[in-house]
């Protein structure tokens, strides 16, 4: 679905870009700044950047299934090795990193069991595995007013509130089947500004990853409805959205 880094980028990096300090100091706490990082389902790097900040550009590596986005992060941190897997098979030595993070990924994993227990096996005795997701399910998250939305207009759209860790306590239960220790769960939430409606709408015509190809699926007359009643929800602008995302964090 996300084949086109920069329309991503457009569409989620504006709510994932503010979000990965949040999550970093989560996924870090306790970490040395000299300790080798993994950064899994890295995307075009929104995360992987705030890693190379804070534990430099050799100390970080990042996988990520899509070749598009594994061309965009390590085109943007040549210092970093970045390379092309998916989480469940993680092309890494057991015990190779000191702290091993997820942004916005166990949802769209095929296996989130295999996955966190990948990222458990790469991670050293002692270390750290985190992981966060949206908070689809519980209505807080950066797409909730749009699903809403579709789902007035047609009811039978699959949204994403039931995906993997899209609820509290999804990341915990995960975390403890796979044998982490020292499991904790919190929410973070993000603020972003937008000077107009069509400034935040525009991302979703992209047809750029769930939400927007649900939207491209729907006839237009409901297309034009969505639109409706999202700009009678939130108006013509400015206007702030918030986003909170759970965060859960373990000791391997």
């Amino acid at each position: 679905m996300f084949e086109v880094a920069d329309a991503y980028i457009s569409f989620m990096g504006r709510f994932s870009t503010p979000l990965a300090p949040l999550f970093a100091d989560v996924g870090l706490a306790g970490v040395a700044p000299t300790a080798a990082v993994l950064d899994v389902g890295c995307g075009p790097g929104m995360l992987t950047a705030e890693l190379v900040r804070r534990q430099g550009a050799s100390q970080v590596s990042a996988v990520d299934p899509v070749a598009t986005f594994v061309t965009a992060a390590a085109a943007a941190h040549p210092g970093a090795v970045v390379r092309q897997a998916s989480a469940e098979a993680l092309p890494f030595a057991d015990e190779s990193f000191d702290a091993t993070l997820a942004q916005l990924v166990v949802h769209f994993m095929t296996d989130p069991a295999g996955g966190v227990g990948e990222m458990r096996r790469v991670t050293r005795p002692g270390g750290r595995v985190s992981a966060c997701v949206w908070d689809h399910g519980g209505g807080t998250g950066p797409l909730s007013a749009f699903w809403r939305a579709v789902l007035a207009v047609e009811s039978t759209v699959t949204d994403e509130s039931s995906l993997p860790g899209s609820n509290a306590g999804d990341l915990t239960a995960l975390f403890l089947a796979a044998g982490l220790h020292e499991v904790s769960e919190v929410p973070l939430t993000v603020a972003v500004d937008f000077p107009t409606f069509d400034a935040w709408w525009e991302p979703y015509t992209f047809g750029v990853g769930t939400a927007g190809v649900a939207f491209e699926a729907l006839k237009p007359d409901q297309q034009d409805r969505v639109v409706e009643l999202l700009r009678a929800e939130l108006g013509d602008g400015p206007f702030t959205m918030s986003a909170t995302a759970w965060a859960a964090t373990g000791v391997r």
